[in-house]
């Protein structure tokens, strides 16, 4: 697996993907919860298109609900759903679960896509609406995600740099907030274009952690025509994102 390969060549990154479910929390309350002012509107939508993706070892990573046509999907990093093609994952959003059907699964680059058959409202989900370019430095960026056992968490940062990983890829770094859990989440820009996924937390040279620089693997990565085409041939061409 991509994730302990990075791990073993390099003992500075670590995942942001939690591993104990006895630590998960669900809050099924109806309680309201209060949205600043200050806080945008991409942020705001953004937010509200996370979801929690539940592994079957026990634990959770994050992700998003997005819209592309008629088909809603859930983008996601791969160490969280790291099972076979067709592989189902519980996805929960706002206390409501939903299953999602794992059609894509790319170790190389930490990348995910799930089916989501019976999909949330489609105005909950984003329109998939990638970056043409990699993020240039200074990019401000919002993600929300589910650190540890913590409630559903946004945050706001900036693209800081780019490095090589192990295996020859480019990936961001952000300048922002993440922990165990995080990982999955999908990067934003204030724009509401997506960038990348984050998959990892870098952990500092010492070891000590130094929980503001995250690893982002660039949405350019994820070609959804071909991602899609799996599921395609098995629906038959029957919904329009197959047409």
């Amino acid at each position: 697996m991509k994730f302990l390969s990075i791990i073993l060549a390099t003992l500075l990154i670590s995942p942001a993907s939690a591993s104990d479910t006895s630590q998960i929390q669900f809050d099924s309350s109806l309680r309201t919860i209060e949205i600043s002012s200050q806080m945008s509107a991409t942020e705001a939508k953004v937010r509200n298109a996370a979801v929690r993706v539940l592994t079957p070892r026990g634990g959770h990573g994050s992700g998003a609900l997005v819209q592309y046509k008629d088909l809603q999907l859930v983008l996601t990093a791969q160490h969280i759903t790291d099972q076979v093609i067709g592989t189902p994952y519980r996805i929960i959003h706002k206390n409501e679960m939903r299953i999602g059907i794992l059609i894509y699964s790319n170790d190389n680059h930490d990348i995910a896509v799930l089916w989501i058959q019976e999909p949330w409202p489609r105005g909950v989900a984003l329109k998939w609406n990638p970056s043409n370019d990699v993020a240039a430095v200074g990019t401000t960026i919002t993600y929300s995600g589910y650190p540890l056992s913590h409630s559903l968490m946004t945050y706001r940062g900036r693209v800081a740099g780019y490095e090589l990983g192990p295996d020859g890829a480019t990936h961001i770094l952000l300048h922002t907030y993440g922990y165990y859990g995080c990982s999955g989440s999908v990067i934003y820009n204030a724009d509401g274009k997506i960038i990348g996924i984050l998959w990892g937390i870098d952990r500092g040279r010492e070891g000590v952690p130094v929980e503001d620089m995250i690893w982002v693997s660039p949405i350019q990565n994820l070609n959804l025509d071909l991602t899609l085409r799996g599921l395609c041939e098995t629906l038959r061409n029957e919904p329009r994102a197959c047409r």
